[in-house]
């Protein structure tokens, strides 16, 4: 009780208590920004307890080590050995794991460089969804969708006797394979969401050419 008390009465535990809820604030608007831009894989319960823990965890190591040349090395190699060792889905999600990291220890040093460094990576997640949204009515995309994304994606499978060449032109399409000796078509498309993935099926299923079709909505 009386180390807990003497921990309240630091001088300086105001500005750590500060600086760890602008840090847990500041993941878990990171982590809601990237749900709201249709990045699903950040929307689950381990991704939320690693932002909102992983800036603090980087902050205190930084406080820690910074005077103290011996433990700063120690450290290093303790890291070293305990690592992550769940495989990262895309470098997008990686780089978000060391914005996290960059965010505590920055913070470390300056608060005020932290909440720039958070302003610009929430400008960056928005910027590249209403780019994406601005340029498609212009008719282009600024980017492609992949299963190496990390998101969850709505695809569709046809199978056709013959050639399907609008399909074959379709910006969705991602994969196709022909079977000479079966003589049949494959094709893959991948969509954002679950109305446009119906709305390719409806048009496509009285197609004559086409034996059969395969949707999944949980890629």
């Amino acid at each position: 009780m009386e180390y807990f008390l003497g921990l309240i009465q630091h001088p300086n535990f105001n500005t750590y208590l500060l600086r760890g809820i602008f840090l847990a604030i500041s993941g878990l608007i990171i982590r809601q920004s990237l749900v709201i831009c249709g990045q699903r894989w950040a929307n689950t319960y381990h991704h939320l307890g690693t932002y909102l823990l992983l800036p603090n965890i980087a902050l205190m190591i930084t406080t820690v080590i910074k005077n103290d040349i011996a433990l700063s090395l120690g450290m290093i190699g303790a890291l070293s050995i305990v690592r992550f060792r769940n495989p990262v889905k895309s470098p997008f999600e990686l780089v978000m794991f060391f914005a996290l990291m960059s965010l505590g220890i920055v913070c470390g040093v300056s608060i005020q460089l932290s909440f720039l460094l958070f302003i610009f990576v929430i400008v960056v997640i928005f910027g590249i969804k209403i780019g994406d949204i601005v340029s498609k009515k212009f008719g282009f995309n600024i980017f492609q969708y992949s299963f190496g994304d990390g998101n969850l994606l709505y695809t569709i499978e046809i199978n056709s006797s013959e050639p399907l060449e609008d399909i074959e032109k379709n910006k969705s399409l991602i994969h196709f394979f022909l079977d000479k000796e079966k003589k049949t078509y494959s094709y893959r498309l991948v969509f954002k969401n679950r109305k446009n993935l119906i709305d390719f099926e409806k048009q496509v299923r009285s197609d004559p050419k086409i034996t059969n079709v395969r949707v999944d909505m949980q890629s």
